[in-house]
């Protein structure tokens, strides 16, 4: 399994409105497109000074799964358009893990 850690920084007056993009569009729409091997997302918040920095973690299959997800450049950064306008800066390149461990399910 790969994680996919990405981050992305907005004032504290956009990030109410950036958390309901990610929740309602971006996130759904990633689900929408029915990606061969993707597994979802967690979606993290913390408020840091004056800004509010919101962190993704998609998981995938493999590599090939992220390709995709994000084209033959998988480490580039996929901006959905409308959170350009919201957030004050992101990270350009996305880092990839290999999953190790991970918390056994609960039934």
């Amino acid at each position: 399994m790969i994680a996919r850690y990405w981050r992305g920084w907005t004032s504290r007056e956009n990030a109410r409105h950036y958390e309901a993009l990610l929740r309602k569009t971006i996130l759904p729409s990633i689900d929408g497109r029915r990606i061969a091997g993707y597994h979802g997302a967690y979606l993290f918040r913390r408020d840091v000074g004056d800004e509010v920095e919101f962190a993704t973690l998609l998981f995938f299959d493999s590599l090939a799964s992220v390709r995709q997800f994000a084209g033959e450049d998988y480490e580039r950064a996929v901006i959905h358009s409308q959170a350009e306008s919201l957030l004050t800066r992101y990270d350009v390149r996305s880092a990839h893990y290999e999953t190790l461990l991970q918390p056994p399910s609960r039934a």
